[in-house]
């Protein structure tokens, strides 16, 4: 009987280590941002402030995760209201229309030392497209504050606004054609 206990207690603490989870990002402790050159002379950045994000996984290293990003287009941020107001009219991104971005991953592979090449359907602009990203998992620790485990990534890359038909009034001569992102997190495990 005591075998018979070990081996189920075993095969429980098993599943329970491999068990899929979802984390989900701590929006006080993450962003989603963006750069642009404006007449080739400098660099504009923005954000969007409301965005929600989660991976679910069943590995510690996350190499089989599944990533999620919605955020509120209305919610851009460049530190410039009237550029903020330009930015969510139809000119760009539509804002009343378009109310939302989303990503999905469809593919993840490593690149060695916790770094990750990941490819997903971005939908922009009411256009959806396939994107290549730059992942890097930052670990895992316990929250000394909440006790809760956490982890951490930083997804970087770049797209084309042409490719989703933002800003289509406005020549690569004025604005660049290439857009970089940068988000960065903290994801609490749910």
């Amino acid at each position: 009987m005591k075998k018979v206990m070990s081996l189920l207690l075993a095969v429980t603490v098993s599943v329970g280590a491999f068990a899929q989870s979802t984390w989900k990002s701590d929006a006080a402790h993450s962003q989603l941002k963006f750069d642009v050159q404006h007449l080739g002379l400098s660099t504009v950045s923005g954000s969007f402030t409301k965005f929600e994000a989660a991976v679910t996984a069943s590995k510690a290293d996350f190499s089989d995760g599944q990533f999620t990003l919605t955020a509120e287009t209305g919610s851009i941020n460049t530190g410039i209201e009237q550029r903020d107001n330009h930015l969510k009219s139809p000119d760009f991104f539509d804002a009343a229309t378009n109310t939302t971005l989303t990503f999905k991953s469809t593919s993840l592979k490593s690149a060695g030392n916790n770094k990750y090449t990941i490819t997903g359907d971005l939908t922009l602009h009411g256009v959806t497209k396939p994107v290549t990203l730059e992942l890097w998992y930052r670990g895992t620790i316990e929250n000394p504050m909440s006790k809760k485990p956490t982890a951490g990534f930083r997804v970087t890359g770049s797209i084309k606004r042409s490719d989703f038909g933002i800003g289509a009034k406005f020549p690569a001569q004025m604005l660049s054609d290439d857009i970089a992102i940068y988000a960065d997190g903290e994801f609490v495990k749910q």
